[in-house]
């Protein structure tokens, strides 16, 4: 039998108006085609598949071609078709606002109105801004309004500033990778521990980190050896929140289950950007091959995600 409770923490849309610009305004470097999409596509996926509500964000390269005031109007444009959407479907679509970064201070503006007035559920950041990554001091504006939101943030992977292996797409390696080096540089730069106040949902079960983890942790303090500690710092990676998005299996879970909070753990599935086929198989294989019990099934599923959006339950 098919849970119907999921909520889905890492699923995507595609505003038509965003995908008829996007190459004119440097397209996607990660080689990912643009899926197809609409909100009937997206409702009759989540029935197939015992999916009660999608929190839906903008993925990379969200809105970083455009310059200026361009990038800005962008944010809010998208960020008023995924209210307006979710607003006329109930609990169905949550909403993880876009936010014009690198623009620092056009990002703490769209944070305050995405939050404030359009009633977001969270945000979505992606994991490095033209090579710059999230702990950079930079962006410290950005985390001290997030803060004092006590906002849910969604850290989505970017394309990684280095050239495409040929014949191999962005998302199926730089991904991971990417994720697992803003995760590193987050927590060797404090922005876990100067910002307790947000929730941090790593993609795709973290990247790398859970199997690479003692790896940072044990040879961090022999660089720093007046910084924190390994198990201070095992104990600041596991702040994180993480998605399952195609991540499901005993090889990954292995190390993931081993390493994460299990009530951290939230469902994700990637669609559409995870073509349909691809979706569905690993939905399957969260529930049939990584030796979950019904209790962990139904917290990864929707019990964890109900504590980060109360909305939601």
């Amino acid at each position: 039998m098919i849970d119907t409770n999921k909520i889905d923490v890492h699923t995507h849309i595609v505003p038509p108006f965003w995908g008829e610009q996007l190459e004119a305004h440097g397209g996607d470097p990660s080689g990912w085609a643009l899926p197809a999409w609409s909100a009937g596509d997206h409702l009759r996926y989540m029935d197939e598949n015992g999916i009660a509500t999608s929190v839906l964000s903008l993925t990379a390269p969200s809105v970083v071609g455009w310059e200026g005031a361009e990038r800005r109007e962008m944010a809010r444009r998208v960020n008023g078709y995924v209210a307006d959407l979710a607003s006329r479907n109930g609990t169905r679509f949550g909403n993880f606002a876009t936010v014009p970064l690198p623009d620092v201070d056009g990002a703490v503006a769209e944070i305050e109105y995405a939050l404030g007035e359009l009633g977001a559920d969270g945000v979505v950041l992606l994991s490095n801004y033209d090579g710059a990554y999230l702990g950079d001091a930079r962006f410290a504006p950005v985390w001290e309004a997030l803060n004092a939101h006590r906002a849910v943030v969604f850290i989505h992977p970017a394309h990684p500033n280095l050239p495409l292996l040929r014949g191999v797409p962005g998302p199926l390696v730089d991904y991971p990778f990417d994720t697992t080096r803003n995760a590193v540089h987050m927590v060797f730069n404090g922005v876990l521990d100067r910002y307790p106040d947000v929730t941090i949902i790593l993609s795709h079960a973290g990247g790398f980190v859970p199997y690479s983890v003692l790896r940072f942790c044990e040879l961090q303090p022999a660089l720093d050896p007046s910084g924190p500690a390994t198990e201070e710092l095992l104990g600041t990676f596991r702040k994180f929140y993480w998605d399952t998005a195609l991540s499901s299996g005993r090889f990954a879970f292995a190390s993931f289950q081993e390493f994460a909070d299990p009530t951290r753990i939230l469902f994700g599935s990637d669609f559409p950007y995870a073509p349909e086929p691809g979706a569905r198989r690993f939905n399957r294989i969260l529930d049939s091959d990584t030796g979950l019990t019904a209790e962990q099934r139904a917290a990864i599923h929707a019990g964890n995600a109900r504590r980060v959006f109360p909305r939601l339950g």
